[in-house]
């Protein structure tokens, strides 16, 4: 994963994603990733039928990685592990909701200034056509 994306405060949307994610080898749906004591999204990931599977029997937020192409448990390498503590479906049944507790109160991989992760994958307000970083 590219620093330079995570660290820039220009304005460089991936308008491709969705169609890499169509091509993905695995069948995949959204998945919103928000706090369940804050509200605050996290993130947004995609999951395959074997990690809703894993993630509903285990209560350990299990991903599929559509760049990698592979199932990922999340915090397997950070440490930042979320906890299932609710699920819910869209009207669609085409995304899910997942309301989770974070362990270590981290949840992105991207890092902060002080090296550590950042708490959430939206840490950047759009101003204008630049991208600014909220203080936490």
């Amino acid at each position: 994963m590219s620093g330079d994306l995570e660290d820039t405060t220009q304005l460089r949307l991936d308008w491709g994603k969705a169609a890499a994610v169509g091509q993905s080898v695995e069948p995949v749906i959204a998945v919103v990733l928000q706090d369940h004591t804050t509200r605050d999204v996290l993130f947004v990931g995609y999951t395959d039928r074997a990690g809703f599977d894993e993630t509903t029997r285990t209560g350990d937020v299990v991903l599929f990685s559509t760049s990698r192409q592979e199932r990922w448990h999340k915090g397997a390498t950070s440490g930042d592990t979320l906890r299932l503590v609710e699920a819910r479906v869209n009207c669609e049944q085409n995304s899910l909701l997942y309301l989770v507790s974070r362990t270590t109160g981290r949840a992105c991989h991207a890092h902060d200034v002080d090296g550590r992760t950042r708490p959430g994958c939206y840490y950047r307000r759009l101003d204008g056509d630049a991208l600014e970083f909220l203080t936490q």
